[in-house]
């Protein structure tokens, strides 16, 4: 498995992605998940990519290579929404080409990107693909996409990004996202590859690849559980059982007859009837002469 997250700000975008993979405990792989389409002063295009290590790596050379019937590559439209276009026909050129034969060997097509970049003077955009080649852009009320394992590391996007949020801040956040994820999940590893992209410069400036020796990402995962901790302690613990006034940490009142839902212990009857259960065979038996009558 793999996480890579993307953000779209007014600023410019964010790509961060892990390097991990796994076909089993003992088989653990680091293959890069983000790949740059640049041609400096017209345009820089960055496709990030989760699921079937084989269908993704496809996949990006024939992004590279492909050349659709009206004569346009990733090289030379025009728009964001186009070169979004031709990813989605490579998917399913892949799909229609491999999807028959990975399904006679019990394997799922199964590959998620996320897919943005600036070409000329068009504003950055920033898409997520699907495995029908199929993809949807981010807008204002969803400035950031998110593929592969996804979910420990959201919670923090969503309390800190908007549009507005600066660069280094979009790549803090992304960061501690990461960070939250490879704590809690082993199918996510370092190093990763974290690329910060600045409206209108059509180029790529600022570029890292980040390990366990890296002096930011170490302070990053110190600083953040002990702030983390730090505020946690700094919560009030519950009071239970208060007055209906009892202030605002109360959790819950004597006014309020709260139960909860409980299972009744079982009768005498019950519990004769289950230290003496009824043979198999009887019930058979008993089944037989219930027909014949």
């Amino acid at each position: 498995m793999t996480y890579c997250v993307a953000m779209r700000l007014d600023a410019g975008l964010v790509f961060l992605s892990d390097s991990r993979t796994n076909a089993g405990v003992d088989q653990v792989g680091t293959f890069r998940k983000m790949s740059v389409f640049d041609n400096p002063g017209d345009r820089v295009m960055v496709l990030m990519t989760a699921g079937n290590l084989s269908i993704s790596q496809s996949i990006r050379q024939i992004v590279a290579d492909y050349v659709n019937e009206d004569g346009e590559s990733i090289w030379t439209v025009q728009s964001m929404h186009e070169a979004a276009r031709i990813v989605g026909d490579a998917i399913r050129m892949v799909h229609a080409r491999d999807a028959a034969s990975l399904e006679k060997f019990g394997i799922d097509f199964n590959v998620s990107m996320i897919f943005g970049g600036q070409i000329g003077n068009e504003r950055c955009r920033l898409f997520q693909m699907y495995s029908a080649g199929n993809f949807i852009e981010s807008h204002d009320e969803t400035p950031y996409f998110q593929i592969g394992e996804a979910k420990y590391g959201k919670p923090i996007i969503d309390r800190v990004i908007t549009t507005a949020s600066s660069l280094d801040e979009a790549a803090k956040c992304a960061l501690i996202s990461m960070d939250s994820t490879l704590r809690s999940n082993i199918s996510v590893g370092l190093p990763l590859d974290l690329l910060v992209y600045e409206t209108g410069r059509l180029a790529v400036t600022r570029f890292v690849c980040v390990d366990e020796r890296n002096q930011y990402f170490q302070m990053i995962r110190n600083t953040w559980g002990q702030q983390l901790k730090a505020v946690f302690e700094g919560i009030a613990d519950p009071e239970w059982n208060a007055e209906a006034d009892g202030g605002s940490n109360v959790l819950s009142k004597r006014s309020v007859d709260a139960q909860p839902a409980r299972v009744k212990p079982p009768t005498a009857s019950e519990r004769t009837a289950r230290d003496n259960p009824v043979p198999l065979q009887t019930l058979a038996q008993q089944s037989e002469i219930s027909q014949q009558t």
